[in-house]
């Protein structure tokens, strides 16, 4: 196995660029995936890995490294990993993958999908838990509306535990995604405060999509003038909303109750 020690190495600096900069993974098509679980679940996802890195001072004693035999692996030493490593509790293994095309016309759907959707979401910790929110519900895609942020954000990566990686992700403009939606047929419900009936009294059994937007400004015009229905969670409390992702969470988790969780 080929071995790094250096810092200073320049394809270490090149990853190290994939870690800081947008810019750096857009040009090059590639970011990191850091822990087993998470390469994992990028493979499964159909991911393409160049590159295993693994660190023997900081992996577990009981890592197998043939679980990856079939892949490019490079050892590198502590310094390294450490210039490397994102998060601040680690496995001592990253991963160079290649990103992905999230074209809407990429979605491969079924008869009758749930989809959720959201717009202008600018925090990746908030994106990476609907991501995990949307995995639990095992709905059939997610697509994002006129995207704040890089989907291979290091951070995305991280707060989505690999769930980056295990949903059908599409990203493209407001208008793009309502034409896509009224063209499939498919029914779409926006979180608004403004002219909205409760949730719950709605039918998300026929083929959904349910739509979020920012905490501070929520959705804008053509969410909620097109809409089939602005729905509302009914609060009972002071304040008027809620985390964007325990909205999702609400939404998601009551169309697959109404669809008997299938």
């Amino acid at each position: 196995m080929k071995q790094i020690t250096s810092a200073q190495n320049p394809f270490i600096k090149s990853l190290v660029l994939l870690q800081e900069k947008a810019k750096a993974r857009k040009q090059s098509g590639t970011f990191l995936i850091e822990g087993i679980r998470e390469i994992e679940l990028a493979i499964k996802g159909n991911y393409d890995i160049e590159t295993i890195l693994i660190c023997f001072e900081v992996i577990e004693k009981s890592f197998n490294p043939s679980i990856f035999q079939s892949l490019n692996s490079i050892e590198i030493s502590k310094e390294v990993y450490q210039k490397l490593a994102y998060r601040d509790t680690t496995e001592g293994i990253i991963a160079v993958a290649k990103t992905k095309s999230h074209q809407l016309l990429d979605l491969q759907l079924p008869e009758n999908p749930l989809i959720l959707v959201m717009e202008s979401i600018e925090k990746p910790g908030n994106i990476g838990a609907m991501l995990r929110t949307c995995d639990a519900a095992k709905v059939d895609a997610v697509i994002i509306a006129n995207p704040k942020t890089d989907l291979y954000n290091p951070n995305m990566v991280r707060s989505s535990v690999g769930c980056l990686f295990t949903n059908q992700i599409a990203t493209a403009s407001t208008e793009e995604i309502i034409a896509f939606l009224q063209q499939n047929n498919i029914n779409f419900y926006s979180a608004t405060l403004q002219n909205s009936t409760s949730y719950h009294t709605q039918n998300f059994t026929k083929p959904t999509a349910l739509v979020v937007g920012t905490e501070a400004t929520g959705l804008t015009e053509p969410w909620r003038e097109k809409a089939t229905q602005n729905i509302i969670i009914p609060m009972q409390g002071e304040i008027d909303s809620m985390n964007v992702s325990v909205a999702a969470a609400i939404l998601l988790f009551e169309a697959k109750r109404q669809r008997d969780f299938k």
